[in-house]
This record gives C-alpha cells, structure tokens and sequence, in this order.
C-alpha cells in the first residue's frame, strides 16, 4: 500500500459523498438473492470469490434451496456439486449447510438482524454480517472488504491499518444521510475506478479531494 495518508477534512469528506450521491443515489451490490437466506449464502460465497462468479454458481442453487430448510435437504454433497466453480467449495459449503441448520434450530429459519447472532454462524465473519444488515435490514454498517480498504486509505477518507479501524473512522466521518449507501459507493468505486494496481485517477470523480499521489494520468492514446 501507498504511504499513509492525512485524513480528509470534514468539508472534503461532505463534498465526497454528496458527489457519489449525484452520480448514483440508489446504488446497489451486485450479488444476485431472492431474500434474506440466498443473500446470507451468497456473501459467504463471495470470500475471496467474484460477485460474476458467484451468481453463476448460485442461479441454480437458489432455485433448489432457496431457504434453510431445503438447503439442509439438499446435503452437502449436492451443495458442493452446485458451486464447484467457486474457489473453496468444500469449505464453503460446509458453511453453508451448518449456518442453514443453525437457522432453523436457533431462528425459526429467519435470519436474525442482530450483528451477534449473525457472527455466530459458520462462515459468517464482521464484514458478511455488515454487508448483510446493511443491504435487507438497512442498517447503516459498512462493510470493509479489500476495495473499501484500499479506498479508505488512498483518499484520505479513513486511514487504517486493519479493516476495523477503516470502519470505525468511516462511521465517525460520514455524514448521516450518506451513511446507508457509502459502503456500496465506496466499494463499487474501487473496484471499477480505484483500482489495486493502477486506479483510474483520470476519471475518478472525487478526484479533487483524493489526497492519493501522483495521480495516474490519461493513457496516451485515448
């Protein structure tokens, strides 16, 4: 990672994300669900796993198990047939088969909206929980995956060593009524702008206030 950074004065951090907000208001993840439990199952597929890969692999498994309860019938077997592509199948789908059974003997086979409840379960660590409570249950939790993190730091936004304390400051200098939707800026914006190896400084539209340098020029050419 590039040398730590200052972090942003609150103006800077207003004018960051009321610019996101212009550009995209209503932004979204892009992992495919039909409800609470495909979406759970579908952020524990997604470590170290792409959203494109893990909808491909989850079309069909939805259609089969699309709750707790017909996950558990399904088995484990089955489970691991269904997402084979994915890296870490097996693990995973041992995951996915004991939370499924824990939902049923400890929820009702409803997903709890409780951070603790949640990080309960196998295969279900602070960032799935987040991602979680923030998309269905609209809490304003921030999810810090490798995107988010880089993109914390680079700007100025929320300088950290860990993935917690990049949270942790991004809760405290967010403006409240950004706070439901910064996680999905912020992460989209990292994968698809400020990128690990070459961020894309010449279309970044919070480039004003980044404080990353130098800034990655227009390729020649284009």
């Amino acid at each position: 990672m590039a040398k730590k950074v200052k972090s942003l004065p609150k103006a800077d951090v207003e004018a960051i994300f009321a610019r996101f907000h212009q550009i995209e208001p209503e932004p979204k993840g892009e992992l495919d669900y039909i409800n609470a439990f495909t979406l759970l199952v579908a952020v524990v597929l997604s470590a170290q796993a792409t959203d494109i890969g893990v909808n491909k692999a989850t079309r069909h498994l939805f259609q089969l198990a699309p709750s707790p309860a017909a996950m558990v019938a399904l088995g484990q077997e089955k489970i691991e047939a269904e997402i084979k592509t994915i890296g870490l199948y097996r693990t995973k789908a041992k995951n996915v088969l004991a939370l499924s059974q824990l939902l049923l003997e400890r929820h009702g086979g409803e997903v709890p909206q409780d951070r603790e409840a949640l990080e309960a379960l196998p295969g279900v660590g602070r960032k799935t929980a987040n991602v979680v409570l923030n998309i269905w249950f609209k809490q304003p939790t921030i999810a810090v995956d490798t995107h988010l993190f880089r993109v914390g730091n680079r700007t100025g936004l929320a300088p950290g060593a860990t993935p917690l304390a990049v949270e942790q400051a991004l809760l405290k200098v967010i403006p409240p009524q950004y706070l439901l939707h910064a996680h999905h800026w912020l992460i989209l914006h990292g994968r698809y702008v400020c990128k690990a190896r070459k961020p894309e400084c010449w279309r970044c539209a919070i480039a004003e206030w980044c404080r990353f340098e130098p800034k990655t020029p227009l390729p020649r050419g284009t």
